[in-house]
C-alpha cells in the first residue's frame, strides 16, 4: 500500500476514538515500522492573544498524503493553527512539529528550510499586483535564491521555465504576461496555488482559498488543490467554512469550534444525514 493509503486507513482507524493511530500495533511491537510518522504532530497547543484563546489544547496528527479540510466558523481557529505550522506564529504552550521540526523553536537556516518544504495558499492571494502572472510565480523561488529579485529577467532561466511548467498545470499558461490586477479573482487564486507548488513543497497549507470567490471558482480551486494534491502526493490542511465544500474535499475532517476540535472524521465514514448536526456543532454561529 502506498504511503497515502497507509495515512488513509490510519485516519480510517481514528474514526470516532481517541486512540492515537498506530497505538494498537506497538503490542506486537513486529510491524510497528508500517504507521508512517506523522508530518503534522501537535500536542497540547494552546494559544494566547491577550485575552483571546485562539487554540485551545489542540492534539492533532496528520499523515503523509492525507487531504485535510479544516472546518469551522471565522474566529474559531483555523488561521491560527494554519500560521503555526510553517512558524508564523508560536504556541503559548504545548508542541507543533512539522516534518520532524520544532517549530516553535526553529530558528535562521531550520526555519528557513521548513518554510521551504511548506507551501501557502492565502484568502487574499497577496500577489504583487504590477507584476506578470509568471512572475510571480517565480516569487515562489525566493527562499531558495540568495539576494533580491527586481523583475522577471532576474529570475534564472530555470526558475522561469518551471515557473512556466505550473502555470500551465493550472490552466493559466495563456495568461503568463498579464498583471495580476488584471486577473479575476480565481485566476489570481490559481497564480497563487501555482506559485506555492513552485516550492516543491512536501505540505501545502490553503487558508480560506475560495472564501472570496464565486461558486465556479471555488469549484475550480477546489478541484486543483485535490488534482495537485493527487499528483504530487502533497499532504494538506486546507480551511474552510462550508460544510458541503468540506465534506467533498479531501479524506477527512476535522472541525473546530473556539479554538478546541470538536470533530475528527474520515469524511466516507460521513453521511449525509449527519451534516446538519455537523453544521450544528462545528459551523454555526453561536448564540449568546
Amino acid at each position: 500500500m502506498t504511503p497515502r493509503g497507509l495515512a488513509h486507513a490510519a485516519s480510517h482507524d481514528r474514526a470516532g476514538s481517541d486512540i492515537h493511530a498506530g497505538s494498537d500495533i506497538h503490542a506486537g511491537g513486529h510491524h510497528a515500522h508500517h504507521v508512517p510518522e506523522p508530518s503534522v504532530h501537535l500536542r497540547g497547543v494552546t494559544k494566547q492573544f491577550g485575552g483571546t484563546r485562539a487554540l485551545d489544547a489542540v492534539d492533532l496528527d496528520i499523515y503523509p498524503g492525507e487531504v485535510v479540510a479544516l472546518l469551522g466558523l471565522s474566529g474559531s481557529g483555523k488561521s491560527t493553527l494554519l500560521r503555526m505550522l510553517d512558524g508564523l506564529h508560536v504556541p503559548t504552550s504545548g508542541t507543533v512539529t512539522v516534518l520532524g521540526t520544532d517549530v516553535a523553536h526553529a530558528r535562521g537556516r531550520a526555519l528557513r528550510a521548513l518554510r521551504r518544504d511548506v507551501g501557502f495558499v492565502f484568502q487574499q492571494f497577496h500577489l504583487v499586483p504590477s507584476a506578470s502572472a509568471l512572475e510571480n510565480v517565480c516569487t515562489g523561488a525566493l527562499g531558495a535564491l540568495r539576494g533580491p529579485r527586481f523583475g522577471l529577467a532576474t529570475y534564472p532561466r530555470t526558475v522561469r521555465a518551471r515557473a512556466m511548467e505550473q502555470l500551465d498545470r493550472v490552466g493559466l499558461a495563456h495568461i503568463a504576461f498579464q498583471r495580476a490586477d488584471t486577473l479575476s479573482g480565481g485566476q489570481q487564486q490559481r497564480v497563487a496555488v501555482a506559485r506555492a507548488l513552485l516550492q516543491r513543497p512536501r505540505i501545502l497549507l490553503a487558508d480560506e482559498p475560495v472564501a472570496s470567490l464565486d461558486p465556479e471558482s471555488s469549484a475550480q480551486v477546489m478541484d486543483l488543490l485535490t488534482r495537485v494534491a493527487r499528483e504530487d502526493d502533497l499532504t494538506v490542511l486546507c480551511s474552510l467554512h462550508q460544510v458541503e465544500l468540506a465534506l467533498s474535499f479531501g479524506h477527512r475532517l476535522v472541525g473546530l469550534r473556539s479554538g478546541r476540535v470538536v470533530l475528527d472524521r474520515p469524511v466516507p465514514t460521513i453521511d449525509r444525514a449527519e451534516t446538519m448536526r455537523i453544521y450544528q456543532d462545528v459551523a454555526a454561529p453561536e448564540l449568546v
